[in-house]
């Protein structure tokens, strides 16, 4: 047992037969050799000698002018920087972070917080570096190394260790961490080996060997979730995961978020794998990671391209009835000189993009390169990526020249998440579309469902199918997007989540009804509801030591009206994070609604001396100030806010409607005219412009808008009297 930062913990209890690596060895030679020196066996380590890779010879390193030293000091590694008050301090190196291309150093504090410095050693060029080169990153921003954002225990230990148990104090602020093993060991892949070591002592055909799951038996799903565990972008919202379980029992994957994928599903964010291989076909297929790679050593199972010619051949592969049976391997395909760079499949199929500034991950969503994307969307393409000189239309003419215009073309699905991720509500009734196409991938359909709004017809439809959808990801976030329904259809659908068999599904169920009136429903609903609420609260307490799981908290506790325990959630957040917006918006708008806008107006200010360059604090203070009448304070935030968010129509909007009730009619002119410009789809933009050049008696400029606002709203009066009463005007 490894023990963290000082701190006495207890042992794993008996009943989880943890045996560790070692127990392993004497039936399983092969294996163990071939994990033995991998980058899972070598995940973490303890700092000494012949693990420790960078240069501490009293060497240093300068990050905005303050000046980091490395030094030994009685056989110990240590580090002297920058500490939590900003002031130089010499800190002890506990344990080190991988093997290549970088290595990171981790530095233990006595509430058993285990942090990770941002300065780490590129193995390859032996030289220290800085994850975070271009920022400025202080002791008061929270992506400084002493805070949460780079604490080991919250975002590493668990995919690092084995058997990693997290055991965070609330109270204290403190950690207790455990781990069966410092590294990925067997049974982080396998799950715990006591049952196995009994069914060989007793010789028996007992199923799956001993083990809770066998990859021998498992399906390609099962194995590639026991492998997305650690290997994908989630939130883990359980501390007892295994090997076999469903994922969504224990994490909630992510979407394709705007800050993680580009409009196409490329990979933007470090994603882990998971998310971009959910996208290809070979997924659909049924191709399992171990028939890339060999799980043991963590490398390719082949080199070059034979990694993907043992299927992609022109006899095919038998496991896989649909694939065309082809050469790839040749110029007639890649149009590339045999042997070059360009003639690997990877490098057009599963283009490369470097994190942690020198480690480059491959996309595995195994795509055709879309030049032709990079031109309308600005996304990357594997053409561009080697033809550096060259621009994306340039890329689009040579593929088309290549393969002909005409060819099939897949990401259709790109212009509407585009659109919505602008704001534009023309996208939702083709993100609806693209939501009921069971061709779709289930990550694509659970982010159109996710992007929903409400605003169509048959956005609620879309929403109770994907409520019944097969894939879970897919029902996931159709819970989510129940707080969308009209309440009658909420309590139908919701209750069906409830009793879902995976949990995650319930949890975000439970979260769409904690506001339902309880004294109006049965005893029966009312049992579902407080069940599932306790699940909800148990698995945010798991993630409890992050500003996101106290957001959490606090939405059901306010939804609840369980006002106070909602307001030290919002602040227990922001103190994680001061700068973590949506709390500080929650406990605004939480002020706000117990009419006490003073502090509402406070929390907002103080989030803008922490970040001035945040547009959305602006909008919100404005929209606030705008409520109390305080309009010229109002306009002087909003101003501030479409400076600094140029493309959302609705800042402009607000901003119009301030400065033509301040009689600032130039400015408002200027400002709706804009939010017009952005959407000229909006019904309320363009029924502000109607109105505002009908103050004025400009009968001839208003026309147009009148018309286009009855083109919008066909089914309703309001515009078209309008429209008529202003061609009266003009006649």
């Amino acid at each position: 047992m490894s023990l963290v930062a000082s701190q006495s913990v207890g042992a794993i209890s008996a009943d989880e037969n943890y045996v560790g690596s070692e127990k392993c060895v004497d039936c399983h030679e092969g294996y163990y050799k071939e994990w033995k020196g991998s980058h899972h066996q070598l995940a973490m380590q303890e700092a000494n000698a012949s693990t420790v890779l960078a240069d501490f010879n009293n060497t240093s390193f300068t990050y905005f002018n303050t000046k980091s030293r490395f030094f030994r000091k009685k056989g110990k590694f240590y580090v002297n920087t920058d500490g939590p008050d900003g002031k130089l301090t010499d800190y002890e190196i506990k344990y080190v972070f991988g093997i290549e291309p970088l290595q990171q150093y981790l530095i233990g504090f006595p509430n058993g917080h285990i942090q990770t410095l941002p300065i780490a050693w590129d193995t390859v060029k032996k030289r220290w570096f800085h994850l975070y080169p271009d920022e400025h990153i202080n002791a008061k921003d929270p992506l400084h190394w002493t805070k949460v954002y780079q604490n080991w225990n919250v975002m590493c230990g668990e995919c690092h260790t084995t058997n990693y148990r997290k055991n965070y104090d609330a109270k204290k602020k403190s950690y207790k961490t455990q781990w069966s093993e410092i590294n990925v060991g067997c049974e982080a892949c396998h799950g715990p080996a006591g049952g196995h070591i009994e069914w060989t002592k007793k010789e028996s055909n007992k199923d799956k060997y001993g083990f809770g799951f066998s990859f021998k038996a498992s399906t390609a799903e099962q194995q590639i979730e026991a492998c997305a565990s650690c290997h994908s972008r989630r939130t883990n919202l359980s501390t007892s995961f295994k090997p076999g379980q469903p994922l969504q029992d224990n994490f909630l994957p992510s979407h394709l978020r705007p800050e993680l994928y580009y409009p196409d599903g490329q990979i933007l964010d470090e994603v882990y794998v998971y998310g971009s291989f959910l996208q290809s076909r070979m997924y659909e297929a049924g191709v399992r990671c171990s028939d890339c790679h060999n799980p043991h050593t963590t490398k390719l199972k082949y080199s070059g391209n034979k990694v993907c010619t043992q299927c992609h051949n022109s006899k095919g592969n038998s496991r896989f009835k649909t694939l065309l049976k082809k050469d790839y391997n040749n110029s007639k395909h890649h149009f590339h000189k045999a042997g070059s760079e360009g003639a690997q499949c990877v490098e057009c199929h599963a283009p490369e993009r470097n994190y942690m500034i020198v480690d480059p991950r491959r996309d595995h969503s195994f795509r055709i390169p879309r030049p032709d994307l990079s031109v309308k969307y600005d996304t990357p393409n594997a053409c561009n990526k080697c033809h550096t000189g060259k621009d994306s239309r340039w890329a689009e003419n040579i593929v088309n020249k290549w393969y002909g215009k005409k060819r099939k073309k897949d990401r259709y699905f790109t212009e509407v998440f585009f659109k919505a991720r602008k704001g534009d509500s023309n996208a939702e009734k083709q993100l609806v579309a693209i939501a009921n196409d069971k061709s779709n991938p289930a990550i694509i359909r659970a982010t159109a469902i996710q992007m929903i709004q409400g605003t169509e017809p048959g956005s609620g439809n879309a929403i109770m199918t994907a409520v019944k959808d097969k894939d879970p990801l897919v029902r996931v976030y159709a819970a989510d997007r129940l707080l969308n329904m009209p309440m009658a259809q909420r309590i139908d659908l919701a209750f069906d989540l409830l009793v879902d068999p995976i949990r995650t599904v319930r949890v975000q169920a439970a979260r769409a009804v904690a506001d339902l009136p309880m004294a109006q429903l049965t005893a029966e609903q009312n049992a579902y509801i407080n069940k599932g609420l306790a699940e909800y609260y148990q698995a945010q307490q798991t993630i409890a030591d992050t500003p996101g799981g106290q957001l959490n908290l606090g939405v059901v506790y306010a939804k609840q009206k369980k006002f106070d325990e909602a307001e030290q959630s919002y602040l227990e957040a922001i103190r994680l994070d001061p700068s973590f917006l949506p709390a500080r918006f929650n406990l605004s708008n939480l002020y706000n609604a117990l009419g006490e806008n003073e502090s509402a107006v406070n929390v907002l200010r103080e989030g803008i001396k922490i970040a001035p360059k945040q547009g959305e604090l602006y909008y919100s203070l404005g929209l606030l100030l705008a409520e109390e009448q305080q309009l010229e304070g109002a306009a002087k935030e909003l101003k501030k806010a479409a400076e600094l968010i140029t493309d959302r129509p609705r800042v402009y909007y607000n901003y119009g409607l301030i400065l033509q009730n301040l009689n600032r009619r130039v400015e408002a002119k200027s400002a709706l005219g804009k939010a017009y410009q952005l959407n000229a789809n909006d019904p309320d933009i363009t029924y502000a412009l109607v109105i505002f050049y009908a103050q004025q008696k400009d009968w001839q400029q208003a026309l147009p808008y009148a018309q286009k606002l009855v083109s919008l709203l066909p089914d309703r009066p309001e515009p078209k009297k309008l429209l008529s009463d202003i061609k009266s005007m003009l006649h």
